[in-house]
């Protein structure tokens, strides 16, 4: 069985080979190699600090060892267990393709309120994919049928005879950005924290094969899944 400090050396090794990898720079250091790629690789940026922690763990188990079989320096259990994590999601990154692609229930833009709106009450969704045919038109959400029913309340024939047209007016067209199903879910999960920085909230992310909104749309991400990533 191996000891904690060889899981934790050969973990930090994968991860080591696989940075400077990317950067094609074999001469430089874990640490350097950590902060160039944090600016433009989520999953760095994610475990930034925990990646320089373990750089100085790691030193201090190679320069601390008794012997070659032997580390003074023996990491926690849970320490290994988190390197292997990052080198997992480093090395072999989790796409989004494989955790939110799922059948998408999408409306024309001419249905009625009242089927959306039963959509809503059955099945609990509360991100609406709108088209005209096969042309996107906007993402409908929660907070644009409060606003839509707030500006109708006055007016029942206005509701009954409402359809998902009359809601999208109430809504932020830049509520919603298209993704490749081939991006990381840390990606995607900067893909949110990016817009919040620019001011905008993003309601979802929309999936599709290369990212592009005239093709077939094959999942939704809601801010709520990124919460739990």
């Amino acid at each position: 069985m191996y000891k904690n400090s060889e899981r934790f050396i050969t973990a930090f090794n994968r991860i080591d080979k696989a940075l400077k990898s990317q950067l094609q720079k074999k001469e430089m250091g874990f640490s350097r190699a950590v902060r160039v790629l944090s600016d433009s690789n989520a999953t760095i940026k994610r475990y930034y600090d925990d990646l320089l922690e373990f750089a100085e763990l790691r030193n201090a188990i190679i320069h601390n060892r008794i012997n070659v079989s032997y580390a003074i320096a023996e990491p926690h259990d849970t320490i290994v267990e988190r390197i292997e994590k990052i080198e997992e999601d480093f090395t072999s990154p989790k796409q989004v393709k494989n955790a939110f692609i799922k059948q998408v229930v999408t409306f024309q833009l001419n249905d009625s309120v009242q089927k959306l709106l039963q959509v809503v009450r059955d099945r609990g969704l509360t991100k609406l994919p709108i088209y005209k045919h096969q042309d996107f038109k906007g993402l409908i959400t929660h907070k644009g049928i409060a606003r839509w029913i707030a500006n109708s309340m006055n007016d029942s024939q206005q509701i009954t005879n409402a359809t998902a047209e009359d809601i999208l007016q109430y809504e932020k067209s830049d509520n919603h950005l298209f993704i490749s199903e081939e991006m990381s879910v840390y990606e995607a999960a900067e893909v949110f924290s990016e817009q919040v920085g620019k001011g905008n909230r993003l309601a979802a992310l929309l999936i599709t094969k290369t990212g592009k909104e005239d093709e077939k749309l094959v999942g939704i991400i809601t801010n709520w899944d990124i919460m739990e990533i």
